[in-house]
Parts: structure tokens; sequence; C-alpha cells
């Protein structure tokens, strides 16, 4: 009886080929997974309006809700006492270098839903060479910005101060008018890299996008997609041609998350039509409840996405390959997460004479972000294919894809309910 032959052996070439998809989602997946015990992106700010009136300072702090709960260990909200000396501690002007005393007590006062609002009162020795100094927050969330509007009742100056955690302290006499006097270009290019690395909704998505493309190609046509999508609608936003409703965005951007991790799905099982009868079927149920008065996002809006959903999943997971048709998707995400970028500076109130160069500092930071992120993803899986280390890739993609699923759905119905 002779021998049965030897399996062929595949050339080193082909194993390499093979392994590095695979241990590209598997890098992928355990940066989603770390990353994501950090929570959704969460927009850090806070607003102050200071009124110098001689010595006399007076202060107006709005602190949301979501950032005075960072105080509590409990995810409880702190008590009023609590946080009005959290603020006392770190935030004052100062006259000379000398830190400004506060006159109690710390009002408070009656602020709109999500938000609240503190009356500070100081008195400084000396009305000229002042300062406004603002630490909160910054140990707790270094990204945070603090946008700070000050009015001079003597004078009629009315400055606009962006404070960050390198510029916690900056002037507000003997300035040259209205402007963001402590922004630079640079600093805009950091809060778009921040807003990135910081924003786990959407580092979650476009590692997603990386995770769908099986060769370099279909990388540079979803990256491209999704960068013209995004730079269109933030230009849109910011000045001022498209306003849309923040919260819905929020929403839209888990959504796309989601779409992200069933189209894997649907494109593994080669089976769309369960899938996109699911999500389909989910947003219109969502619809429905909205319909009958139960919250939620509008029922146009919910429908609206559940059809496009559903054609979108029916089409992908039917193409032999959908490389191409994804800069068009990416695109549509684009747009969606282009709005939920330009959220943080439109609550800057950005001056007209520097929007332009603000746009497009943020807009550099994001782009610098997303290749940050995709090269040393792709660095991170040329290290690992020297070792050989490779897993099989239906599980890999199965696993990604339900976590994104999981995490998408999850922040949808959080933030479409909140």
């Amino acid at each position: 009886m002779e021998p049965m032959p030897r399996p062929t052996e595949p050339s080193p070439r082909r194993v390499k080929r093979r392994g590095l998809p695979q241990l590209l989602r598997w890098a992928l997946l355990a940066t989603i997974v770390g990353v994501s015990a950090a929570g959704a992106h969460t927009r850090s700010q806070s607003h102050s309006v200071w009124e110098i009136k001689d010595a006399e300072v007076d202060l107006v702090m709005t602190i949301p809700v979501i950032e005075a709960d960072r105080l509590s260990s409990d995810q409880s909200a702190p008590s009023d006492e609590h946080l009005k000396d959290y603020l006392t501690e770190r935030v004052y002007p100062l006259a000379g270098g000398k830190r400004c005393d506060v006159v109690p007590p710390v009002q408070t006062l009656s602020a709109t839903a999500g938000s609240r609002k503190y009356d500070f009162t100081f008195k400084c020795p000396a009305p000229n060479d002042l300062q406004i100094h603002s630490a909160a927050f910054f140990d707790l969330i270094p990204s945070h910005t603090h946008f700070a509007q000050v009015q001079n009742a003597l004078t009629g100056e009315f400055i606009e101060q962006l404070i960050t955690v390198e510029h916690q302290t900056v002037d507000v006499t003997g300035g040259e008018g209205s402007r963001l006097k402590s922004a630079r270009f640079i600093e805009f290019i950091r809060m778009g890299m921040m807003h990135i690395f910081t924003g786990v909704d959407h580092m979650s998505f476009l590692l997603g996008l990386v995770l769908i493309s099986r060769r370099l190609r279909d990388l540079v046509f979803v990256v491209t997609g999704f960068t013209l999508g995004h730079s269109l609608t933030l230009a849109l936003a910011v000045t001022g041609v498209l306003r849309p409703h923040a919260e819905y965005i929020d929403a839209l951007v888990a959504l796309t998350i989601a779409l992200i991790g069933a189209e894997n799905i649907v494109v593994q099982t080669q089976r769309p039509t369960p899938v996109a009868l699911a999500v389909g079927g989910s947003l219109a149920f969502m619809a429905l409840l909205e319909w009958l008065g139960f919250g939620g996002l509008p029922s146009l809006l919910l429908l609206g996405a559940g059809l496009f959903t559903a054609n979108y999943l029916m089409i992908s997971g039917r193409l032999r390959d959908a490389g191409r048709l994804r800069i068009l998707i990416t695109l549509v995400f684009g747009l969606i997460h282009g709005f939920g970028f330009a959220a943080d500076l439109l609550e800057l109130q950005l001056p007209p004479e520097r929007l332009a160069e603000l746009l497009v500092g943020f807009n550099v930071g994001v782009e610098i972000g997303q290749l940050i992120l995709v090269v040393g993803a792709t660095l991170l899986v040329a290290l690992l294919a020297k070792t050989k280390f490779a897993l099989p890739r239906p599980l890999v993609v199965d696993v990604a894809s339900s976590f994104l699923v999981a995490l998408g759905v999850f922040w949808f119905v959080s933030r479409s309910y909140a």
C-alpha cells in the first residue's frame, strides 16, 4: 500500500499574507476592548462669565451635569456644597499675581436642564493686572476645555478666553478686544487629536473600518471616504450652514459603530437578510415607540435610518467585493461623524475673524489622530507578524464584530433615550 502524500506546505509568503489580516483584526479587537473601559466620547467642557467691577470680580460658573458627576466616586450627583468647595479651590481671579479673596456666600443659581450654575464674588486688592485662573476638572479629564467670557464694566472691553490644561491662567486686562486670546493654531490641532484619542466612539468606528478592510486598497477607500465626509460637514456646521441637534448626532454616531460590526457579520456569513431585517425592524420598533410617546429620536429619523441600514446590509452582503462601495458608505458615515467633531467647536462660540484658522487647525488634528491610530495598528501587526503568530480569522472577525455591535447598540439606545 502506497503511503499517502503529505499535504503541500504553503510558502512562507503565503503564510504571512494570510496571517497578517488575522493579526490585524486581533490587534484591533484588543485595542477596542482596552479603550472601551474609558467609556464613550464625552465633550468635557465648562463655561464661565466674569464681570470686572473695579476691584470686585463677579463670576458665574456653568457646569454640565455630566462634568459635575465626575466628582462623585459612586456616580451619584455631588451636593452643591461639594461642588462649590471644589470650584472655589480651583477657579478664581488674580491681581498682581496674588489670588483674590472670595466673598461668601457662593450662590446657587437656576440653570437649564443638564447644567448647574453658581455665582461667586471676589474682592481683589487692585483692579489692574488681572488674570483669571481655572484648574477645575483638569485633574479628572486632562483634555477638558474651559471657555471664559470676560466683561470689564469700566472700559467696556469684552474678552473671550480658551483655558486648557497647558494654559490655566490667562490675562484679562490690557487686551486687544474680543478674541480667543490664549488659543493658538497648534492648540486647535491638539484639540482635534484629543477628540480622536479620547473619543472611544469615534475610535471604535475608525478601527471598525480597518477591521473590514482586507487589503490596503480597501483601507485607502474607507479612510478617504470617511475623511471627505467629516471634513465637509465639519466645515458646514462650524460656519453655520447646517446646525444639527447634537443629541441626534451622538446617537447616530453610535449607530454607525453597530452597523460596521453588522456588516462584518453579513460579509462573513453571506446571510444578509436576517441581520438586515433585525436591524431595520428594531429601528422601526423604536420609531413606533416614539410615535406612541415613549421618547427617543424622532420617528422619521429612525425610520429613515432603518431603511438605509437594511438596504445597505442587503447590498454589502450580496456583493463579492464591497471594497469600492465602502468609499460611498464611509462618506455618509463621515458626514455624521463630522457633525460630532463640530459639536465641540460650536459650543465655544468661535469669533468669526478666526473661524477659518481654528477650523483648519481642528480638522488637521483630527486627521493626524486618525493617521496615528491606523499607522500604529499597522506597525503593531507588522511587529507581531515576525513572530508568525496567527489566529483563526472567523473567530477573530466574529468576536470583534459582535463586540462592535453590542457596544454600538448600547450607546445608541442609551443616547436615544437620554
